[in-house]
């Protein structure tokens, strides 16, 4: 038996006027998924643990399979891994987000979705020029980047997600506790070292948003998780645009599968990617393809880009994935979001999402829709205990 399991990051929504008050999931039009939901079991998952926050990096374990009670060790721990950064038994590691910062209010959490390229020039400047000892920038992919803090192992500190405070003053979600005097020294520093800086001339003069500062978030230390192949008795892979699913993936001990045309964003090549997800499923047992395009949408409060979004992940990645199970006729697919991002919020919530199992020996029951109302009255199951039912292995922790 082979195994697909498909990740719409951010999928889940509430009905919006617009969308006649449907959710995006319901006013998309879907045909591949509406057959799996129709053949297959529909439940509600909660991907999201009681007291964790509801942000990608918790609810992806979870959807991957993993306790995020037992494992979780923040969130720029798992990009690490993925860009092969080690951290000494000191250090802790923080997402460095591109941001725009307007007076004392946040902007754009990724600087207008700054592109690789220019991301890079900025860490690289940024880099060359920060004076503060015990801190060290590495560039990422568009405005995802990483800063590594020498002495934070053990006093990390919180923090708060630049997409969770959008409009609203940075001076009361600064970083707090720990090493949060040195975190908010570095942010600072950014801060006057771009004031001047001839990429944010360019950007100007183009018209896109200047990046103001680097925001630190989502630290941690390195996590340790159970290989797929230990846990679940499988090799295969993982195809995502995003660096914390490439790093869940690295620790998974799953081939990191690239596709040159995919962003991150509402340009992803969803075609490649679902051409990939064939290609890994004929040399390996399982395969997990993560689109990032319906939480962008989200996170900039665009129901018809998020509708459309989605049309596309059924119409390139779903629709071959179907055909390829009813031609050989071993293929089971679970399709779950990590969880909400509501366009009338703009960030992530923790309500449970629709998850949907479908395949050979699998029983079809539950609501025929895959929809946030169809699974309303449904007992939400713990959504890391889907995989253990996809491959027929009921797995803990």
């Amino acid at each position: 038996m082979r195994y697909a399991l498909v990740i719409p990051d951010g999928a889940a929504d509430r009905p919006i006027p617009e969308l006649d008050d449907q959710t995006p999931l319901e006013a998309a039009r879907m045909p591949a998924l509406a057959r799996l939901a129709r053949e297959g079991e529909v439940l509600s998952a909660a991907t999201v643990p009681e007291g964790f926050a509801p942000g990608s990096d918790v609810a992806c374990l979870s959807v991957l399979g993993y306790d995020p009670a037992t494992c979780y060790t923040g969130r720029a721990p798992l990009e690490a891994a993925a860009m092969g950064l080690t951290l000494a038994d000191d250090q802790a590691v923080y997402r460095a987000n591109t941001v725009t910062v307007e007076g004392d209010r946040m902007r754009d959490y990724s600087a207008g979705h700054i592109d690789t390229e220019q991301g890079r020039e900025v860490i690289e400047y940024l880099a060359e020029h920060l004076d503060i000892p015990g801190a060290k920038l590495y560039a990422g992919v568009g405005y995802r980047h990483l800063c590594v803090v020498d002495g934070a192992s053990g006093r990390v500190g919180e923090t708060t997600p630049p997409h969770d405070i959008l409009d609203e003053q940075i001076g009361e979600h600064l970083p707090r506790g720990g090493v949060a005097p040195l975190l908010v020294r570095i942010m600072d520093r950014t801060q006057s070292l771009l004031a001047d800086c001839p990429i944010n001339r360019e950007r100007l003069a183009a018209g896109k948003p200047p990046v103001t500062q680097l925001w630190l978030w989502g630290g941690g230390v390195t996590p340790s998780l159970p290989s797929y192949a230990d846990r679940y008795g499988l090799r295969g892979g993982l195809i995502s645009a995003v660096d914390l699913l490439r790093g869940i993936a690295t620790l998974a001990g799953l081939e990191v599968v690239p596709v040159p045309g995919a962003t991150g964003y509402f340009d992803t090549d969803y075609a490649g990617k679902g051409r990939a997800a064939l290609d890994c499923l004929a040399r390996s047992e399982f395969v997990a393809v993560h689109v990032e395009a319906p939480d962008e949408a989200g996170h900039i409060a665009d129901a018809q880009a998020k509708a459309q979004a989605l049309e596309q992940i059924d119409r390139h990645i779903l629709t071959p994935l179907v055909e390829e199970a009813r031609r050989a006729g071993d293929l089971r697919m679970l399709v779950m979001p990590d969880h909400p991002t509501p366009v009338c919020v703009r960030t992530h919530t923790a309500e449970p999402v629709p998850a949907c199992l479908w395949g050979p020996g699998l029983t079809a029951s539950g609501p025929a829709l895959f929809s946030e109302r169809a699974i309303k009255d449904l007992g939400p199951v713990a959504g890391h205990t889907l995989v253990g039912r996809l491959t027929s292995r009921t797995m803990e922790g």
